[in-house]
């Protein structure tokens, strides 16, 4: 880990926003060093920007204006006095750029070296570096391929599905499926924007991907004088569009060899990369048994709190130390217990966990034996969808998987968030669902392909109105440092919301309809053009994810008012389909 000072830090500037920003401020209130919070407009009342010692305004919106801007983050740094930067996970955490910049203004990086970064944040470099290990990999290109003709020419060598993936990016984005040829050249354009919009680069390559894999990880520390531990497996098969719902500590259900195996080769690539820090290596076991090293993410990770409860560990600490020059002091830690996370998105599990925009009206968290909630909202918050959609993680822990399974269902039924759809009936399904607390049957594409979703789409209410005599919240800023004031009003306050109504169903008749509130990236079709059932017609962005709609009948397009870069809200009418 660099560091451009030989004394601890004092001072640490969070490069980030939500329930990651707050879980590293509490770290730094627990270590005994303050933090600074930065805040998008959005943002201004967010609980990181409350609870931190100091916050200041990144002056913007979107990521690309405040959370993504470096020279803004190391200017606030300066200001703020503060002496080390944690970049939390997503946005800079896997920036090489970043780190550097951070080392080069004389801070400590709360992070891997700039090197590191580079070598396994690009896949392709990652995957020639697992090989300098030894560790399993399966067929794929040794670079990025040009284009859709170079995906095509892979899948006739080596077969479908064909994973194309974003060569510097994470999290499930710019990650595309392929299971028919003709798919192919749409899906690489997909995963060519996702990567460029997440990560700023659009490089992709491919490889032969396993059907039905299970994906399981291992966390990683490693401090500055080469001793490597894994402080846990990880399940994290539940997923949808690739992008994890549900992640367990320990793996269940691995024999001893592979979890050997995944041990081994997990310490052999993050040593051959030159690793300090804290990280995660993730594999694919097919259904043979055979493991895959997928990659390696630089940063922690949303599902580190599992890691945290079957070890007794506090990974940001750990962070802190590492970044402060510490030998770690112990091996491979002996796992306790069985722990399950379940990650709250503002999403919609009955219409296909499309993104959900909205103002939480209720807010109620469940307590108890066994239970812990990361959260990064509260009650009256506004989630938009500028930003991801993950609202909290509830974390169920027990002695065994089963007495966390049934932690998990009492934890799930007590968690109550209204105003907007969440992954919350989901999790409640799941839990009842054998494939996964049973005989555990469950893979990557096991909710798209198999989970019997008879979840209903959610209805937004009007919330009752509001009456009561309290102060009035004043957020202010001087020279862009956040400052709060409390005035108490001498007369009640009244406030009415008026939640925006949300599409239950599809598109139905002529209209093609817009299912959620998004900005439209492409455009397939034009005035005029001829379309069959399921033909793309456009594709829509909201909370970092893409989503295709397709045409609900055959026809002719006609009063076709999309425009790529606009803003559209759910329920409007994107274009007609009409008869020939």
């Amino acid at each position: 880990m660099a560091t451009g000072k030989g004394d601890e830090m004092k001072r640490v500037l969070v490069a980030n926003r939500g329930e990651i920003a707050l879980r590293v401020i509490r770290a730094c209130k627990d270590h005994g060093i303050e933090s600074v919070a930065v805040y998008s407009d959005e943002d201004r009342n967010s609980l990181h920007a409350q609870m931190a010692d100091a916050a200041y305004s990144l002056h913007g919106t979107t990521a690309t204006q405040t959370y993504l801007d470096i020279e803004k983050l190391i200017a606030v740094a300066r200001e703020s006095g503060a002496d080390a930067v944690h970049p939390g996970y997503g946005f800079l955490s896997e920036n090489a750029n970043f780190a550097q910049a951070v080392i080069d203004a004389g801070l400590t990086w709360i992070g891997p070296p700039p090197e590191a970064i580079r070598a396994l944040g690009d896949k392709v470099s990652a995957r020639k570096i697992a090989a300098k290990a030894g560790a399993p990999l399966v067929a794929g290109t040794k670079d990025p391929v040009a284009g859709h003709e170079e995906v095509t020419a892979f899948a006739k060598v080596h077969g479908l599905p064909v994973a194309i993936k974003a060569a510097h990016g994470g999290g499930g984005r710019g990650l595309k499926v392929a299971r028919t040829m003709e798919e192919i050249p749409e899906l690489f354009a997909s995963a060519v924007r996702e990567a460029i919009s997440g990560f700023g680069r659009g490089e992709c390559f491919v490889e032969r991907y396993l059907d039905k894999p299970r994906h399981v990880e291992t966390q990683v520390l490693v401090d500055k004088h080469g001793h490597a531990v894994v402080v846990s497996t990880r399940d994290c098969s539940l997923q949808r569009r690739h992008q994890k719902l549900v992640e367990e500590a320990p793996a269940p259900f691995l024999t001893a060899a592979q979890n050997e195996e995944l041990y081994r080769s997990s310490k052999a690539i993050m040593k051959e990369a030159g690793y300090i820090g804290a990280g995660t290596c993730e594999f694919l076991i097919g259904l043979d048994g055979t493991i895959s090293f997928l990659e390696v993410n630089t940063r922690l990770q949303v599902e580190h709190p599992v890691s945290e409860e079957v070890t007794g560990l506090d990974l940001v600490r750990e962070q802190f130390r590492i970044a402060d020059g510490e030998a770690l002091g112990f091996d491979d830690p002996e796992i306790r217990g069985h722990s399950i996370e379940f990650r709250i998105n503002g999403e919609d599990p009955g219409r296909s966990f499309l993104p959900a925009p909205g103002r939480i009206t209720d807010w109620a968290i469940p307590t108890g034996p066994g239970v812990r909630v990361d959260a990064g909202f509260k009650g009256g918050d506004t989630i938009g969808g500028n930003f991801d959609s993950l609202l909290a993680k509830l974390i169920v822990t027990g002695a065994t998987r089963q007495q966390a399974i049934e932690r998990a269902r009492r934890g799930v039924s007590e968690f109550i968030v209204g105003g907007l759809a969440t992954a919350i009936p989901f999790h409640r399904a799941i839990l009842e669902d054998p494939a996964f607390t049973e005989n555990f049957k469950v893979y990557t594409s096991y909710i798209e392909n198999e989970f019997n979703n008879e979840i209903p789409a959610f209805v937004v209410t009007e919330p009752p109105l509001e009456t009561h005599m309290a102060p009035e919240h004043l957020i202010t800023e001087v020279n862009g440092k956040r400052f709060e004031i409390l005035v108490h009003a001498p007369k009640p306050v009244v406030k009415r919301h008026r939640a925006k109504q949300t599409m239950t169903g599809g598109s139905s008749g002529a209209g093609l309809v817009s299912p959620m509130q998004g900005t439209v990236v492409k455009i397939a079709v034009e005035e005029g053009a001829k379309v069959e059932v399921g033909d793309l017609i456009i594709v829509l962005e909201a909370m970092k994810m893409e989503q295709p709609l397709t045409a609900h009948k055959s026809g002719i397009i006609s009063n076709l008012t999309a425009v790529i870069g606009s803003t559209v809200s759910s329920g409007t009418n994107l274009c007609e389909i009409v008869d020939q």
